[in-house]
């Protein structure tokens, strides 16, 4: 498990089943039980605190990484690894969650 992945996750309700990208640098993923995520969504609204996947990404259809909805979860609740995101999606991330906190 490292940052930047996408993985299914099995979310405690109303949730339920939902794929995530790990957030959490790979130094704390190796050494902590909980994990923070960006859940994955198909309402594709194109706002500045998305990030629009493809299937040329790796996911089964088109989708966005919506970092307004972060929650810090149990490692075991990532049961299926999807893909691992490029370093150009996880730039356009970065940017979308400095945008999202009011971070400069």
């Amino acid at each position: 498990m490292h940052k930047g992945e996408v993985w299914w996750a099995d979310l405690p309700k109303p949730t339920g089943r939902r794929p995530v990208l790990v957030l959490t640098r790979d130094e704390a993923v190796r050494v902590r039980s909980y994990v923070t995520v960006a859940e994955l969504t198909t309402n594709i609204r194109r706002i500045p605190t998305e990030v629009l996947l493809k299937k040329e990404d790796g996911l089964p259809k088109e989708c966005v990484v919506n970092v307004d909805v972060i929650n810090t979860i149990p490692k075991e609740l990532l049961v299926e690894f999807i893909v691992r995101l490029g370093d150009e999606k996880m730039q356009a991330v970065e940017k979308a969650l400095k945008f999202a906190l009011d971070l400069n």
